[in-house]
């Protein structure tokens, strides 16, 4: 079964279609099992980040589950002019390259900011939620622990994630370009997530004047107030707080707005009109964008901060293409390990098939033991024969036909290959002599034939005699 992806990603895809799209992490438990039943998936993981919903797959029909997974997607996002935009803009790829994408995923090599280091943990969660959902089997169980070890290598093997600028780093350095200097500025930040608390670390290192943190659980707002030295503030006193702040950082997890133009214009009274710079870094997105349309206000979201991640590009290019050779060498082992997990049938098969023939012969044997050691010494030596004689008929005839179709020597090197002969030997007469002659009677015959001459199988020891 192959791997198989729908991806929709800032990349195609603008964020007011991207929010509408987005997955809360506590909906994946019950969305996977749904959308594996209605999209007809045998496996199914879904990454559903800021920045991309992406849909890994193993199905056995895969024009018909991308057909379902895009009726969920439209639906989703709202159908009209989203419907046309994703039919146009989601990509999808299958098999290599849908491996590819995955481990260049995981290795950051994806993300807005090359080098990031938030979307490894995003993607082990992914896994680990479609584990606990029940929704991947044998191909994600072999697939994924290879994708986190590229994704290690990755950050321990090159300098990728030293020239990476997070998308918290760069809504500050926007921050700064704005206002000449940030030590008399007070700062809002709404949320007491990760990625609100990265921006933190990074404005604190700014040098910041002033700090206060909303979020919708107070004591979260608390717990970070106490560890930056910040004032945490009640949700309810969200008006209060935007009045006092130059810059307005938000990151919550909110599926509407938080912030509305009506709430800006009674700040900006309060301020008497100072600007105010405002941040979104969510997806779905905090503040409405209609807040632009407001003199002395700014505001800008995640895609706008596209401009600002091409700092240090160049080096990150450069590392870039390291961590793909990585990339390619540990896709390269999955696929040979799954290639060869594919013949493991065709081992068990011919092993079950010699033992089959090994044990009809041992039957047929085992009652004619007489307890002469003379004469059971010879009928065990042509139970064997037997047994290997049966077990050459077809690779002995089958080699006479593919010779004649002009592809008998690469047949016979397979074979030496296979059974580790000594290329030497095989040459001349063929890998098997004369065989296919006489070969037809090792159907017919009982053990006690002969081998005959035509198999030139080298005759079994006699018993040693004792004294």
């Amino acid at each position: 079964m192959n791997l198989s992806l729908l991806s929709i990603s800032y990349k195609t895809t603008p964020v007011d279609i991207r929010e509408r799209l987005d997955i809360p992490a506590g909906e994946l438990p019950e969305l996977l099992p749904r959308l594996k039943a209605q999209a007809g998936l045998n496996e199914l993981m879904v990454v559903s980040t800021c920045n991309r919903v992406e849909f890994y797959f193993a199905a056995a029909r895969e024009s018909t589950a991308l057909q379902g997974l895009m009726t969920w997607a439209v639906e989703r996002a709202g159908g009209g002019d989203a419907a046309r935009h994703l039919e146009q803009a989601a990509l999808r790829l299958d098999h290599q390259a849908a491996l590819n994408h995955l481990f260049r995923v995981a290795c950051s090599l994806e993300s807005m900011v090359v080098g990031e280091p938030q979307i490894l943990g995003q993607v082990k969660d992914a896994y680990h939620t479609a584990v606990e959902a029940g929704t991947v089997g044998p191909l994600f169980k072999g697939l994924m622990p290879r994708v986190f070890r590229a994704a290690k290598r990755v950050r321990t093997e090159t300098g990728i994630s030293r020239f990476a600028v997070s998308i918290s780093y760069a809504a500050v350095e926007l921050a700064g370009k704005i206002f000449d200097s940030l030590a008399e500025r007070t700062v809002l930040v709404i949320g007491a997530g990760e990625m609100a608390e990265l921006a933190l670390a990074h404005l604190l290192k700014a040098g910041i004047g002033r700090l206060l943190l909303v979020n919708r659980t107070y004591a979260g707002a608390v717990a970070l107030a106490e560890k930056h030295q910040g004032q945490a503030m009640p949700w309810e006193s969200m008006d209060e707080a935007l009045a006092m702040a130059d810059i307005v950082l938000s990151s919550t997890g909110a599926r509407g707005f938080v912030i509305t133009p009506e709430q800006v214009k009674t700040a900006m009274k309060a301020r008497k009109r100072e600007p105010m710079f405002f941040i979104d870094i969510a997806v779905p997105r905090d503040i409405d964008p209609a807040v632009n349309n407001l003199p002395n206000v700014y505001c800008y979201d995640i895609d706008d901060l596209k401009n600002v991640t091409n700092q240090n590009r160049q080096e990150r290019e450069r590392e870039a293409h390291l961590a793909q050779r990585i990339v390619e060498e540990e896709q390269n082992r999955y696929l040979g390990w799954a290639e060869a997990l594919s013949v493991v049938p065709t081992i068990k098969a011919l092993r079950e098939a010699f033992a089959q023939v090994a044990g009809r012969e041992v039957e047929k044997a085992l009652p004619r033991l007489s307890g002469s050691p003379a004469k059971d010494g010879l009928l065990l030596e042509r139970t064997a024969q037997a047994i290997v004689k049966k077990l050459l008929h077809f690779p002995s005839t089958h080699i006479k036909q593919v010779a004649e179709e002009g592809d008998g020597r690469l047949y016979a090197e397979i074979l030496a290959a296979a059974f580790g002969l000594d290329p030497d030997q095989c040459r001349g007469d063929g890998l098997l002599g004369g065989a296919g002659e006489n070969s037809d009677s090792a159907e017919s015959g009982d053990s006690s034939e002969t081998l005959g001459p035509s198999l030139n199988v080298v005759p079994f020891p006699k018993p040693s005699s004792r004294g």
